[in-house]
């Protein structure tokens, strides 16, 4: 992938995308949006999850059942049991990516950190 210039991020930014932390559920400004458009990764701009793979699992958090292809790194999380998402460009902490639980024909969910992702709306017929 293409390198691109790391964004500043805030304290509470940085404890989430650098330090591998959560935020609150129900807390953040991507839970309930469901415009068009594309998610990037706040940190390095990559695009990451198109708004026409995003569903409501009610879980609190932004949940999406694909990813652009190459987007996503997986690893198999600290605590062993689930799989913890990344930027595949920088390496920002995303969220967890949890399979089987049947919200979609995907059978995927990743439970994405709003403050990981910034949302670019699609540009209007007059490209606005």
């Amino acid at each position: 992938m293409a390198e691109r210039r790391l964004r500043k991020l805030t304290p509470e930014e940085e404890r989430v995308i650098v330090g591998k932390g959560t935020e609150m559920p129900f807390s953040g400004e991507y839970e309930h949006n469901f415009k068009e458009g594309m998610y990037v990764c706040k940190r390095c701009g990559a695009s990451l999850y198109s708004s026409k793979d995003k569903f409501d699992a009610r879980c609190g958090w932004p949940s999406f059942d694909d990813e652009i292809k190459g987007a996503i790194k997986r690893i198999p999380d600290a605590d062993g049991v689930r799989t913890e998402i990344e930027c595949a460009n920088c390496g920002a902490h995303l969220g967890h990516l949890f399979l089987g639980e049947g919200f979609t024909k995907k059978n995927a969910r990743h439970c994405v950190n709003s403050i990981s992702l910034v949302f670019v709306p699609k540009a209007g017929k007059d490209g606005k």
